[in-house]
């Protein structure tokens, strides 16, 4: 038997969907500071060296075989590959790869790994259309920021739900760079955000397995159609991510509203991206870091080690 659920929510919450849209259409081209500008180079440089090394890996063998089967254009490139796929099925497979090895960019605050989702989607879309690197930049840092503020919204509450919030988020930061790509006008990069809202991607019960690289891949494929389907008419609620059952309200109990307003168009979230010296989760390098000083410090060598104890936080 369904029952009714009573939801405690915030009716009158400013406009956010619109006022991302404004945000993503009219901000100028390169407006930021070279400090900005330096980081979207780091953090696309950085998302093409993760993808183009994991692009053998078994996962991406396997997800390029399921696209095979569906006999894709010859749209777009996989990096680190000969093969084209359609330009979709190219940014899922890029976004897989980039986060395969647990070696891609990460936003400490959120630890939503930004370029994923972000990156794959604008690439793909740019190389079919033919637009340049200076475009797809702008859409970099634009989709960053539209994914990082909105996880800044939600987080921490949103994660430890148990959603894996580079997935969750990420389709709404590629659904802004493609849109950003297309030209669009603001009506439909809303609605080009609102369909994206309705395609969150990735539970943290898949960490450890194929799929969570799935979760930025699957983002990025969702916000590039997103993008496409608003460009061809599709609709979508125009409160998408603030309204009391839209996306905001219902994945996290913590909605603060300021983190998408406050100096938008003047801070820009990939200043606080950051890049890892190992291969893993954030979360385990003060580990290993740790082990590394001790080490250095004693001369120890690991056949002088029968085992180790960690103390870390549940």
């Amino acid at each position: 038997m369904a029952h009714s659920t009573r939801v405690t929510a915030d009716a009158q919450a400013p406009a956010i969907t619109r006022i991302i849209a404004d945000f993503v259409t009219t901000h100028p081209s390169a407006g930021w500071d070279a400090s900005v500008e330096k980081e979207a180079h780091r953090t696309f440089s950085n998302w093409v060296g993760c993808a183009i090394g994991a692009a053998r890996h078994p996962t991406v063998k396997a997800a390029l075989a399921a696209v095979q089967e569906l006999s894709p254009s010859a749209q777009a490139t996989i990096l680190g590959r000969s093969e084209q796929v359609d330009i979709a099925s190219a940014a899922m497979l890029n976004g897989i790869a980039s986060h395969t090895f647990d070696f891609d960019d990460t936003h400490l605050k959120t630890i939503i790994h930004p370029a994923g989702p972000v990156a794959s989607a604008a690439l793909a879309l740019a190389e079919h259309r033919g637009d340049n690197g200076r475009d797809v930049i702008d859409a970099l840092v634009l989709g960053v920021d539209v994914a990082c503020r909105v996880g800044n919204m939600i987080y921490p509450d949103h994660y430890d739900r148990g959603w894996h919030i580079t997935g969750s988020t990420g389709m709404l930061g590629a659904a802004a760079a493609c849109a950003r790509l297309l030209k669009l006008d603001a009506h439909t990069t809303a609605m080009a955000l609102g369909i994206a809202a309705s395609q969150p991607i990735g539970v943290r019960e898949q960490f450890g397995t194929m799929t969570k690289p799935f979760h930025p891949g699957g983002a990025a494929r969702a916000g590039l159609m997103s993008a496409l389907m608003a460009k061809h008419g599709y609709t979508a609620s125009p409160r998408a991510i603030e309204a009391p059952r839209g996306l905001a309200q219902t994945f996290s109990d913590k909605c603060d509203w300021n983190e998408i307003t406050d100096a938008l168009g003047q801070r820009f979230e990939i200043s606080f991206n950051t890049y890892k010296p190992f291969a893993c989760g954030i979360v385990i390098h003060p580990s290993i870091d740790g082990c590394l000083q001790i080490r250095n410090a004693h001369g120890l060598r690991a056949q002088d080690i029968e085992r180790i104890d960690l103390t870390v936080l549940p």
